[in-house]
């Protein structure tokens, strides 16, 4: 591995931890492009890498958030641990698809999410002076909501946030800011039991990551000072066309090579 791509993913390492403390997301969907296509590492190897990097710094940057009043711990226990169990199935069964398969449907998952998130939710028409009511959902919904995500996210890799902040905020009704600050608990948790499917078949060089995480963790620092102070629906629609981006990126470099294996010519 070339000293010069080190130094560049590392350096770009603080925008993963910066994207985790202002959105609430976008860490996995920075840090398994950078991993596979700038240090070159195995689709299933940066898949694992990341979940361990963007875990650590969502732990780290939710700290911050919760002593703001950001955190519905409720919610989110629950939430993250119906995702835990979807992610550590999605990790397992992760190890075993081909590289190229996972990040197609990486790229896929981003691009769903992008387009609901750009949409925005629904919300009934209020009348003059209406005080607007938090949406609590059922616990069964933020269960299967949870189960479902975790599956998702485990077997793609994704801590979760560009799905997680999505479900809290589309689904659950939580306020943009909070459904940030509540999505990096539920990343934590997913994370870490999607790393651990993963280990079951997929190493991971240890020495790299923990300095990627280092890194990461000062970035978002900087992500959660910024968060809070920009309108709900920018940042919402921000989030939605820097996830579309990402994705159409990631799909447009791997599915022309599928399609060519496929059908050679």
């Amino acid at each position: 591995m070339e000293p010069q791509l080190v130094i560049i993913a590392l350096a770009l390492a603080a925008l993963v931890g910066v994207s985790l403390g202002l959105l609430g997301g976008g860490g996995s969907i920075l840090t398994v492009p950078i991993l596979t296509y700038v240090l070159g590492m195995d689709p299933r190897e940066a898949i694992a890498a990341s979940l361990f990097i963007v875990g650590v710094t969502s732990l780290v940057g939710m700290i911050s958030h919760a002593r703001a009043g950001r955190v519905r711990w409720r919610t989110g226990l629950i939430f993250g641990l119906a995702g835990m169990a979807g992610a550590f199935a999605g990790g397992v069964i992760g190890g075993y698809i081909p590289g190229a398969i996972l990040m197609i449907l990486f790229a896929v998952m981003m691009i769903v999410t992008a387009t609901a998130m750009i949409r925005g939710r629904k919300t009934k028409a209020t009348q003059p002076g209406d005080e607007p009511a938090e949406h609590k959902p059922a616990v069964l919904r933020i269960l299967l909501d949870g189960f479902g995500v975790g599956i998702a996210t485990g077997l793609v890799g994704a801590g979760g946030g560009f799905l997680v902040v999505p479900a809290l905020n589309l689904l659950g009704g939580l306020p943009m800011a909070i459904a940030i600050g509540t999505s990096l608990l539920v990343i934590a948790m997913k994370s870490f039991a999607g790393l651990g499917g993963y280990l079951l078949s997929t190493q991971v060089q240890w020495p790299i990551v923990l300095a990627f995480t280092g890194i990461a963790i000062l970035g978002s620092f900087v992500g959660v000072a910024l968060a809070g102070r920009i309108p709900e629906k920018a940042l919402r629609k921000a989030f939605g066309i820097f996830v579309l981006v990402m994705g159409a990126f990631v799909l447009f470099q791997e599915l022309p090579p599928l399609i060519a294996s496929l059908f050679p010519a």
